[in-house]
């Protein structure tokens, strides 16, 4: 167990004080590595809670640059960081918060080339993209080697989440098969997103990543959690493993990473 400082002592009290985190929890926490792709509308406000509450690595992948139109929801970024590379714009807010953090920043897409030596190198993935080709190249990635992820998706007043114990829960692919063909769901830029929703969304995922971490409490395994913020409505639905999945199935039939063509959009509808 780490040998804790008087500041460190004091910045994770509130963590510390829970029984079920604890010197111990919080330990793990600070020896942890969590990757975050994308540092956009869900990526931020994860990435800011990994931070805060210590998780000592924490990776972020992010190819764009950050935009005036961005700042409606992407809280990480602040205004006089546009046309600044989202990366560097997040590392910089994070090292502020909380000097304890180490951060990885991989200014590049994620590909079928590259996914898996970054993928490897961390305990716990959080998915915060945006088009349905990385989702689906995030889950097989993950599903072949073996990495618990967290998938999340936003749109106009909705969101939806769920955790993957690869080869043990049900995978993205276990609920749908494959993307949507492109152009048939609206993209955040055509149909628009309630800023706030991402900050609901992501923080329940960056919530995820901190359970699995410290080993405290139920995931959201097996269950695919979706809200409506229109009214407040949240519902779980029940999933399962199914053995007719194309990458964790019986028989699968993906065995090689492919790049798909990106259709822009987070949550089917």
């Amino acid at each position: 167990m780490i040998d804790f400082t008087e500041d460190q002592l004091e910045r994770y009290s509130r963590h510390i004080l829970l029984k079920d985190v604890g010197l111990k929890g919080q330990s793990k926490m600070l020896e942890s590595k969590v990757l975050v792709v994308g540092t956009g509308g869900l990526g931020s406000p994860v990435a800011f809670y990994l931070a805060a509450a210590g998780i000592g690595t924490i990776g972020l992948i992010d190819n764009d640059v950050v935009d005036l139109s961005n700042l409606q929801r992407q809280i990480i970024h602040f205004t006089a960081d546009v046309d600044t590379p989202k990366v560097d714009s997040a590392a910089a807010k994070i090292k502020a918060l909380n000097p304890d953090v180490k951060v990885r920043t991989y200014k590049e897409f994620v590909n079928a080339s590259n996914v898996v030596d970054i993928i490897k190198e961390y305990d716990f993935v959080i998915d915060g993209t945006d088009n349905f080709a990385t989702k689906f190249l995030i889950n097989d990635a993950c599903v072949m080697n073996k990495i618990p992820f967290s998938h999340g998706g936003i749109l106009r007043f909705h969101g939806q989440t769920m955790t993957i114990r690869p080869w043990e829960t049900a995978c993205y692919r276990c609920v749908f098969s494959e993307p949507p063909p492109p152009e048939s769901v609206p993209s955040c830029s055509e149909a628009g997103v309630l800023g706030a929703i991402a900050g609901m969304l992501g923080t329940i995922q960056a919530a995820e990543a901190l359970k699995f971490v410290t080993n405290t409490g139920q995931l959201l395994t097996d269950s695919l959690l979706t809200f409506d913020a229109k009214n407040m409505d949240f519902r779980k639905i029940k999933l399962k493993r199914q053995k007719s999945c194309p990458i964790c199935g019986e028989n699968p039939t993906i065995t090689e990473l492919v790049d798909g063509e990106a259709a822009v959009c987070e949550v089917p509808t």
